[in-house]
């Protein structure tokens, strides 16, 4: 099983942060199944505000391996360079994800995967549990 919360943060509201929205998804780790982040409604489980054009419409892909085993997926944009940064963050260690790149989730774990608007304070906090 594979829980996500995601939490759209905007520190240019207060100053000091603001969270803007809480969601919540989750899926059996059954190989095949996959969990989107993104601004669209159609194919996204977990969706930012739709005028948060850092965010793709398809961003993230959480994906099941045939062994059990999450992954996560930054989906390349249709611009050449992305407008965010994404770190997975995992056993208090941040890793940068490369613009299309993927990395595993370990089973039985916890973490949260970030991604951050260069432009600006706001973030995607995708916060996930692995079941083991």
């Amino acid at each position: 099983m594979l829980e996500l919360t995601m939490a759209a943060v905007s520190g240019a509201e207060t100053g000091a942060g603001a969270t803007a929205g809480m969601l919540m998804a989750e899926t059996p780790s059954e190989p095949g199944a996959v969990l989107c982040v993104g601004r669209d409604r159609n194919v996204c489980r977990l969706v930012t505000p739709d005028d948060w054009l850092f965010v793709s419409r398809t961003h993230l892909e959480f994906r099941c391996g045939s062994d059990g085993a999450w992954s996560v997926r930054w989906l390349r944009g249709s611009n050449p360079d992305p407008a965010s940064e994404v770190r997975v963050v995992s056993g208090g260690t941040a890793r940068a994800l490369a613009y299309g790149g993927s990395a595993p989730l370990a089973r039985g774990g916890s973490g949260e995967v970030v991604i951050q608007d260069r432009s600006g304070p706001r973030s995607v906090n995708v916060g996930y549990f692995h079941e083991g």
